[in-house]
């Protein structure tokens, strides 16, 4: 029983005002801004060295970044601490069991510190999470302790998507404040890596669609410096929190608007892009040209020259190999991109040549491509080069082969197209030295 109580004992509720409002520690050096918030020196300082001007637990824009120690609470904190400890080392007489130890000894060892690096405790991970709901912002360390939790768990991620207000505070970490200094950068580098771990998550999809792409182009800024200047795997977080948030067509169509957004992901669709960046530019991609408006600009941007290169690379995965057929299924379905299409006889070749051996989504995204150009365009470029690619063969044994029905139809349709447009053996011209022997 004794033991049991003072286990209990070494439960020390510590008051909330005694707690950084970013670090969520017991504050050390209390000092408060002109705003009347106080924070823990270290914990401000970085917050102010990270480029911003605004109070994190108000957001209000600071005149003045100077600050002055809170001696009366840093008095109160001591006092509280000073018998903290008392309470912790107390009951040492009935612990010794009357062995005469003094009640310093008798109290267990403090346990150490983590050592650096380590994973966060759950609860201190949570909490930390509830502090920046709380307060709206988050210190570098705060969101590095975060991130680390979400990263070793799916239920981790789940639990911090259920954290009322915290999506909403890394979204407003990414409002764009005019400041370009690689610091900031890393600072939204974090914020974005959290937000794209929870995102997928998160329950009410349609308001933070509207979160991130409807409104004054702040926080889509700072994705794109992101995506522009952060690391590869602070680039895949942006883009997939650019794909998640496309999800009704006015979404889709804010973001296919940005013309910046198109040029960045279409700058990431190169065989020499890291395969994870590659494929999520690709997914966007094909998620954000649904309306015939962003499938235009798409052609307009040279997107076409630029998947053609990416087909021809021999270190395609089969997954890229499909979205980047799926994206030119895509681009054929306009009249622009069909005459793009038609112009570039070496994308239509490569087209072709994924036909076979690659999957039947790859199967699937050829074929009608080719038939977009070839039978619903009807131009005689492409069907000579589908001709001359021995295009026949393959639809013959497309057709043979048991492939979906609509996928079999089409190959029927380029099967008598790419005949007509096959160029008959000339028999004026036809010589061998063979030797006919006649019947009569």
């Amino acid at each position: 029983m004794v033991r049991e109580r003072h286990r209990d004992d070494l439960f020390i509720t510590v008051p909330s005002f005694f707690r950084c409002p970013i670090s969520l520690d017991v504050m050390t050096s209390p000092v408060s801004l002109c705003t009347g918030v106080t924070y823990d020196r270290a914990s401000i300082q970085r917050w102010l060295d990270g480029g911003h001007n605004t109070c994190p637990a108000t957001m209000q824009v600071l005149h003045t970044r100077e600050f002055v120690p809170n001696l009366t609470l840093q008095r109160l904190i001591r006092i509280w601490s000073d018998s903290s400890s008392a309470r912790a080392g107390g009951g040492g007489e009935e612990d010794d069991g009357g062995s005469g130890r003094s009640p310093a000894a008798a109290a267990p060892a403090a346990a150490p510190p983590p050592p650096p690096g380590s994973p966060p405790s759950r609860d201190r991970a949570l909490a930390a999470a509830r502090g920046v709901a709380a307060v709206g912002a988050g210190c570098g360390d705060t969101l590095r302790r975060i991130l680390q939790f979400a990263s070793e768990s799916e239920e981790n991620c789940d639990s911090l998507a259920r954290i009322e207000g915290f999506p909403s505070a890394l979204l407003r970490m990414l409002d764009f404040d005019g400041d370009e200094s690689e610091r900031r950068v890393r600072s939204l580098e974090l914020a974005v890596r959290v937000l794209g771990m929870v995102s997928s998550r998160l329950e009410e999809r349609a308001s933070f669609a509207s979160a991130v792409a409807k409104s004054d182009r702040r926080r889509l800024d700072s994705i794109l410096a992101v995506i522009e200047r952060g690391k590869p795997e602070s680039k895949v977080a942006a883009v997939r929190i650019l794909e998640w948030a496309a999800v009704d067509p006015e979404t889709k169509l804010a973001m296919a608007e940005c013309e910046q957004l198109l040029l960045r992901l279409l700058n990431l669709v190169a065989p020499e892009t890291d395969l994870a960046l590659l494929d999520a530019s690709l997914s966007c991609l094909i998620q954000i040209s649904v309306s015939k408006r962003a499938k235009t600009r798409l052609v307009a941007l040279r997107s076409i020259r630029r998947l053609a290169q990416l087909l021809s690379a021999p270190t395609s995965t089969v997954p890229v190999t499909e979205k980047a057929l799926k994206l030119l299924e895509v681009a054929s379905s306009v009249k622009e991109g069909r005459a793009a299409l038609c112009g570039d006889a070496a994308c239509l070749e490569s087209v072709l040549q994924k036909v076979f051996k690659v999957s039947g989504a790859a199967t699937e995204h050829a074929v009608a491509t080719l038939w977009s150009v070839c039978c619903l365009f009807g131009d005689q470029r492409a069907r000579e080069v589908v001709a001359e690619c021995n295009g026949v063969a393959k639809m013959l044994l497309l057709m043979q082969s048991n492939c979906p029905a609509p996928v079999r139809q089409m190959a029927g349709d380029l099967l008598r197209t790419c005949k007509a447009s096959s160029r008959p053996p000339c028999l004026s011209s036809y010589d061998t030295k063979t030797t006919h022997i006649m019947p009569f």
